[in-house]
């Protein structure tokens, strides 16, 4: 039974789903999942959580992304990418477009910004997601969200073709972040329609592309009897949390027993989420949060005994 995190390679044409339904079947076990949802057509950095590692798979997702993509100016679409409708087009000449007018525009977003979820994604309006709106023609009003853009720079130069400007951007943002929004959002501060027509994700949850595995890969691992020693371990998934190693014994015992705490019992101030770590073997014991009613105590999250 394997237990831990592996960095998939998720082609372009297959659902996230995909991927989690061949690992299934490739590692024989019902226990995978993944760390947020990849487009069909994007690829990329896809962390895959496998046996009791499924427990962290919410906080990967907490963590920073870093994507490449190419926007277009000149063509806007009904999903914002490349595979919707054109809406709306305007030629784009060399002498409307430079790469120090796009340049100030991207630093526009670096920060927290506003996104509105394009109409085909998954968020949910009153118990529906919004595709299912688009896909029936039915128009909802799109709740606004705040997203953090860490950096976003230009990474190549202007190509100009039938009358459409392309460049290249690196972006580095925080959960929840619509890229293919993004690239919408620049060609409005330019004045122009404008939708993302590729993406990849080249980094999730502290993974690296370069770092990732394909399926194939995967499954000759899985052959030669070599794949844990590849995966990653729970802790791995946690390293965005405050973490408290616990040498008591006795306190040991408690908290794999899932019992509360009050917070003056460790020398920590516990504001947020924490990592109770065994300082022998290192291996987390359990997640604590501030409990809701009690202010001076902590109650168990996830106990991982």
């Amino acid at each position: 039974m394997y237990n831990g995190i592996l960095p998939v390679y998720k082609e372009r044409g297959l659902t996230s789903h995909d991927v989690v339904f061949k690992l299934r079947k490739i590692l024989k076990t019902k226990k995978v999942g993944h760390t947020g949802t990849l487009d069909p057509e994007v690829s990329g950095v896809l962390p895959i959580c496998i046996g009791s590692a499924t427990k962290v798979s919410d906080y990967i997702m907490e963590m920073g992304k870093s994507y490449e993509a190419t926007v277009t100016l000149g063509i806007s679409t009904t999903t914002e990418d490349q595979t919707g409708d054109t809406l709306e087009q305007k030629a784009v000449s060399e002498s409307e477009v430079s790469p120090e007018a796009i340049d100030e525009v991207l630093k526009q977003f670096e920060g927290i910004i506003t996104q509105i979820p394009p109409m085909y994604s998954s968020v949910k309006v009153n118990g529906r997601k919004l595709y299912e709106y688009a896909r029936n023609n039915e128009t909802v009003e799109r709740p606004e969200r705040q997203v953090n853009i860490i950096n976003i720079k230009r990474i190549s130069d202007l190509h100009f073709d039938n009358d459409i400007c392309q460049f290249d951007i690196t972006v580095e943002c925080g959960k929840g972040t619509y890229i293919r929004t993004l690239a919408t959002d620049i060609g409005k501060a330019l004045n122009l329609p404008a939708h993302m027509s590729k993406l990849t994700r080249t980094q999730s949850g502290g993974f690296d592309l370069n770092h990732s595995y394909s399926l194939s890969d995967i499954a000759e691992l899985h052959e030669h009897e070599a794949l844990q020693r590849k995966l990653f371990p729970i802790e791995y998934g946690l390293k965005g949390l405050p973490q408290i190693m616990i040498t008591d014994k006795t306190i040991k015992a408690k908290i794999l027993n899932g019992q509360k705490f009050y917070k003056s019992e460790f020398n920590a101030a516990i504001q947020t989420q924490v990592v109770m770590v065994d300082d022998e073997s290192e291996k987390v014991l359990a997640i604590y949060e501030p409990h809701p009613d009690k202010i001076d105590e902590i109650k168990p999250k996830k106990v991982f005994n």
